[in-house]
C-alpha cells in the first residue's frame, strides 16, 4: 500500500506553485542570482520516516544554504557546550520586535536581545569551542554537530561564503558594536567570518526536516538514533524559536500557524512540533520580513489541514497501532489513542510495512480516544488503498469517530465486528 502523504504534499505544491509574490534576497550577490522557482516540502516523523515532494525537478533533493536557520542550532550547540547561565549572560531570549539585522542591543545590559537576530547569532557563534578557538576550528565543531543532526556529512558553499563576506558591512558593524561592549572577544572580521561560514552550510529540505525532528524529539536523531543534544537544550531552543524565530512577525505566526519555526534568506523554512515531527519547505522568493512567501503558505495549509497548531494538537503517545492479528479468514488491526496527523501516519506506515495475507481486513477503533479532520481523512484513504490492494474492508467504530465514512471514490466503509 502506498502511503497517501506524498500525494498530499504534491497537491500542496501544485496549489502554491502559481504564487509569485516576493523576491529573492538581493543584498548577497550569490542569492540575488538564485533561481526563484524551486519549490519543495518535507516532513520527518518521530519514527524517522521522511516524506517529501519537490515537483518535476526533484527540488526536495536540491541543496541550498541554511542561512539564518542555522541560528537555533548554533544556539543549541552553545547551550550544550557552555551551559544556560553562560549563554544567557551573553544573549537574552526576548523577542525584539525589530528586523533581523537591526543595529540594536538591550539598553541595560548591552546584550543582543535574542539569538535569532544577527547580533545575537554572531555573539552565540563566539561561545562555541572556547574563547581561544580559531575560526576554522569553531566552524568545524558546528559543521560536525549539524551533520550529526542531519544524519549525513554536510559541507559549506564557499562561493556563498565569499559573496556574503564581500557585502558584510552591516554584520561587521554589528560585530564592532558587540566588541565595543565586551560581548565578543574576537576581531569583528573573525566573528563575522565564523558566522557567515555557519550560514553557508548546504542542506536539502529533507535535511532540515530531519534536523527539526531531532530538536522536536529532545535531541534524539530519529534516523540514526543518536542522542545529539540534551532534552533541556532542545526545550530552551524551541521556546525561543516560538517567541522570536520569525522575527517581528513571530506573534502573528504563532497565533496563526502555531509551529515554532525559523526562516532563512536562501528560501528555507524549518519548523518543529515538539514530540512529533520536523517540517521544512524551500522556495526562494521572500516577503518584506525575509520569510519565504510560498513556504509560509505551505506551513499555514499544513497546520490547518493536519491539526499541527501547537495549542490544539491531538495528543499522540506511543504507537497508534495496538496490534495486527490474523483471526480465522480475516485480519484485525486494533488502533488506540489520538488519531491526529502523527497517529494516522503511524497507522498508515505500519500497515504499509505489514503483509496482509487475508481477504478480509477490519480496523477496530474502540480504543481510539479522539480523531481530528486530517486524521479521519488519512484513515479513510488508508482503508480505500487497502481495498485497492484486493482486500474487503470494515471498521468497528461504536462511537462514530470516523463520522461520514464516505471515501474519495464515493463508496463507504461498512460496519463490522471482530468476528471476521
Amino acid at each position: 500500500m502506498e502511503i497517501p502523504l506524498r500525494s498530499y504534499l504534491d497537491d500542496i505544491l501544485d496549489d502554491v506553485r502559481p504564487h509569485d509574490d516576493g523576491a529573492v534576497a538581493d543584498y548577497i550577490p550569490e542569492l540575488a542570482a538564485a533561481d526563484p522557482e524551486p519549490l519543495a516540502v518535507a516532513l520527518c516523523t518521530s519514527a524517522g520516516r521522511v516524506y517529501s515532494a519537490g515537483g518535476p525537478h526533484a527540488d526536495d533533493e536540491r541543496e541550498f544554504t541554511i542561512q539564518s536557520i542555522s541560528k537555533p542550532f548554533a544556539y543549541a550547540v552553545a547551550l550544550q557546550e557552555v551551559g544556560v547561565e553562560k549563554v544567557l549572560s551573553t544573549v537574552g531570549m526576548e523577542p525584539s520586535g525589530e528586523a533581523f539585522n537591526e543595529l540594536s542591543l538591550d539598553g541595560g545590559t548591552h546584550r543582543p536581545v535574542n539569538p535569532m537576530i544577527n547580533a545575537g547569532a554572531i555573539a552565540v557563534n563566539q561561545l562555541i569551542n572556547g574563547e581561544d578557538s580559531s575560526v576554522a576550528a569553531r566552524v568545524e565543531v558546528l559543521l560536525d554537530y549539524f551533520s550529526r543532526l542531519a544524519g549525513r556529512e554536510l559541507r559549506i558553499d564557499e562561493r556563498v561564503t565569499g559573496s556574503e563576506l564581500a557585502t558584510a558591512d552591516r554584520n561587521l558593524a554589528l560585530a564592532h558594536m558587540l566588541r565595543s561592549y565586551g560581548v565578543i572577544g574576537d576581531s569583528a572580521q573573525d566573528a563575522v567570518t565564523g558566522y557567515v561560514r555557519q550560514c553557508s552550510i548546504l542542506v536539502t529540505v529533507k535535511d532540515l526536516a530531519v534536523i527539526g525532528a531531532t530538536l522536536a524529539l529532545g535531541g534524539r536523531q530519529p534516523v540514526t538514533g543518536e542522542q545529539v543534544l540534551d532534552p533541556r537544550v532542545c526545550r530552551q531552543v524551541q521556546a525561543v524559536m516560538a517567541s522570536a524565530g520569525m522575527y517581528d512577525g513571530a506573534g502573528k505566526w504563532m497565533a496563526g500557524v502555531g509551529i515554532p519555526a525559523k526562516s532563512g534568506v536562501a528560501g528555507g523554512l524549518m519548523g518543529t512540533l515538539p514530540g512529533q515531527l520536523g517540517i521544512a519547505t524551500f522556495s526562494p522568493r521572500l516577503d518584506a520580513s525575509g520569510n519565504s512567501v510560498r513556504g509560509t503558505e505551505i506551513f499555514r495549509r499544513m497546520s490547518e489541514d493536519m491539526g499541527l497548531h501547537l495549542m490544539s494538537a491531538v495528543p499522540a503517545r506511543g504507537s497508534a497501532v495496538r496490534s495486527i492479528r490474523q483471526r480465522g479468514l480475516g485480519t484485525v488491526i486494533r488502533l488506540q489513542g489520538g488519531l491526529g496527523f502523527a497517529g494516522a501516519e503511524d497507522f498508515l506506515a505500519t500497515v504499509a510495512g505489514h503483509e496482509l495475507k487475508t481477504n478480509r481486513v477490519v480496523v477496530d477503533m474502540r480504543r481510539v480516544t479522539d480523531v481530528d479532520g486530517f486524521g479521519r481523512a488519512m484513515v479513510l484513504e488508508g482503508l480505500r488503498r487497502i481495498r485497492e490492494d484486493g482486500h474487503r474492508i470494515g471498521v468497528i467504530d461504536p462511537d462514530g469517530l470516523l463520522g461520514d465514512r464516505t471515501m474519495d471514490d464515493g463508496t463507504s466503509v461498512e460496519t463490522s465486528d471482530e468476528e471476521v
